[in-house]
Formats: structure tokens, sequence, C-alpha cells
């Protein structure tokens, strides 16, 4: 039984900002910094052009403590879910009382209750909807969530499930954090959401995930504890790493292959966490360059928003799709190192 993903909606917050703006913000703040010059580099040859913050760029630096930034950043995760999941509904031409679960994915916020619950409300979905809500998944948390919806249509069939993912990663840009890559993250993280709709009735021409559990993928890198990690204090949400995080994709990487085994994709949609991670990741699925395209322009467009990347990438795979009945494989990681990948067909009119 396959399960049919529906083109993402994606909602992005007002404020554009550029690298050169976030180069600024850190000269301004970190002048004599003693790596400066390497910061500057770094952040100017990540592969973002612009981003998009919920608030305006001095306000986000902003040292307002955490109840301030944990508030704001689940506000920006509700509302911009919440209009993402309505242009999905909408698209897809569903009624909130048709779905029959909601999974959501959230990691730059901690809110009891989640954000199903909040959506359940603002959309109008049934009150016994079935819930999936997950909050540390991170840049894997899209990827995560296609997975659960197809878990949940095999056991449930005919009732379509609605994916969200929204991320204010914004939160974590303190200017008190100076590790160059705390730097790093000042440049290439992006605020956004994504949702999209996961059933078993086909939806139209798009991605088809053939629905057994040979075509779903998770795994956890052993040992990878101190690669990425989130840490919160009184300052609020911060994101940190180790040198050894260049490494995780590569390391992960075998790992996706050999689940892939004969299966030989024909384009892929990688999470855009960074250039190196996509380069390495088409290169390693032998494709050539030109296949992380979508991932490349997700990036240089939008930097990194976490789970709500990979529904951006597989939008900008719609709109420019592979021919017909091409196989490929969707890719994410998180922190963890944890790996989320689904093989699919392209399925045209």
């Amino acid at each position: 039984m396959p399960a049919f993903i529906s083109q993402p909606a994606i909602v992005l917050p007002d404020h554009k900002i550029t690298t050169s703006e976030i180069l600024d913000d850190i000269v301004a703040h970190h002048g004599d910094h003693p790596k400066l010059a390497v910061i500057l580099k770094a952040v100017g040859g990540a592969g973002v052009t612009t981003r998009f913050f919920t608030r305006p760029l001095p306000e986000v630096g902003s040292g307002r403590g955490v109840e301030h930034r944990n508030h704001a950043a689940f506000a920006a995760a509700n509302d911009l879910g919440r209009e993402a999941a309505r242009r999905a509904l909408d698209a897809a031409g569903l009624r909130p009382g048709d779905v029959g679960a909601i999974i959501t994915s959230h990691s730059s916020s901690l809110t009891v209750p989640n954000l199903d619950v909040h959506l359940i409300e603002g959309l109008g979905l049934r009150p016994n909807v079935s819930r999936i809500p997950m909050t540390t998944l991170a840049c894997a948390g899209g990827i995560q969530a296609l997975i659960r919806a197809a878990d949940y249509l095999r056991a449930r069939p005919g009732r379509p499930v609605l994916v969200v993912v929204g991320e204010e990663l914004s939160t974590t840009y303190h200017h008190a954090d100076t590790t160059l890559h705390s730097m790093i993250y000042k440049g290439l993280f992006g605020d956004g959401a994504g949702a999209c709709i996961v059933s078993d009735i086909p939806l139209g021409p798009g991605l088809v995930i053939e629905n057994n559990v040979t075509h779903t993928f998770e795994h956890v890198l052993p040992g990878s504890l101190d690669r990425y990690w989130s840490r919160l204090d009184a300052a609020g949400l911060h994101f940190d790493s180790t040198s050894k995080a260049r490494r995780a994709a590569k390391d992960a990487l075998p790992h996706a292959l050999k689940w892939l085994g004969h299966w030989q994709p024909e384009w892929a949609a990688v999470h855009p966490g960074s250039e190196p991670i996509i380069d390495h990741v088409v290169t390693g699925l032998g494709l050539d360059a030109h296949a992380g395209r979508y991932s490349r322009e997700s990036l240089a467009q939008q930097g990194n928003c976490g789970g709500a990347s990979i529904l951006d990438v597989l939008d900008r795979m719609y709109q420019s799709p592979p021919p017909e009945a091409a196989p490929g494989v969707a890719i994410a990681w998180g922190p963890g190192t944890t790996t989320g990948a689904v093989k699919g067909i392209w399925q045209h009119p």
C-alpha cells in the first residue's frame, strides 16, 4: 500500500536577513575576537545568501532571557506551522475534519501542551484525532515525521496524516556565544515551517513511498553524543557542537547506503545542513553535482531551518520534478547523530 506525499506548503517569517547583515552584526559585537577573520570567512562561505527571522536582527540578538526567547520561539512555530498546515489542507482539497492524525516536530522551545495540541484547536481538527508529537529531532524532524506517517497509515489505512514542522532557530542567536561553531550557526540557521499531507489515497502527481518497513530507514550512530547538542540556561536555548560534527554525515552515510542496497537513486532530497553535507551525500549516492541543486537552493535562500528544510527541498522538487517513476531517496541527519530516510518514486499525471 503506497503512501502519497502532497506538495509541501512552506511558510517563512517576515524579516529577510542577508549574510552581509549577519557579518556586520558579528563585527559590531565581536570586533576584537582573535579569530574574527576566520569567522567572517566561514560564515561568508557557508552557502547561505539569505535567511528569514521572525524578528529583526537586533531583537533576535538581544539578551532577553530564557522566558522571553522560549515564548517567542513557540509562538513562531505555532503561527507559522498553523498557516503552513492550512495551505497544505487547502491544496489537498481536505477539510480539518478529514485528518486522521497530526504529526508535529519542533525543537526550539519547550511548551506543554505541545504544538500538536495547539494546532488541533487552531486548525479545528477533530478532538479525537491521533497525535504524534516530536520535540527533539531537530534537523531530522521532517523526515522522521514522514516515516511516522507511513507507519500510521499501515496501521490505520484511509485516514490522512497531517505533518507539520515549525522551527525558530534564530532563538539560538546569542552574542555571548563566541566559539567558531556558534558563530557559524549565526549565519547558517533560519526560521520557517512546512506542512504536507501523507495519505494512502493518491493526491495527484508527486512523491510516492512504497509503504513497507524496507522503504524507511532510522539509525543512531554509536558514540555520536558529543557531536551536536542543545544547551539551556538563563539566557535561552543554545546549539553547540565539536569539530566531530563535520564528519557526522560522512560517518553515518555508509549505514544508509547499506540500507539502500540495490536501490539506485536517480534523485536525492538532502537536508541542507551545509554545502559539504549536500556534496558528500550526493557524491556518495553515485549522483552528479546537479542532483544536489534543490538542497543548495534551499540552503542559499533560506538557510538551515531544521526539520522544515527537507520539506522545502521536496517542495522545490515538485516545482521541477524528476522523470516519471524515477527512484530516489530523501534523507536527513539530526543531533545524535541520527539518520532518517525514505525511498520513493515520482508519479506524474
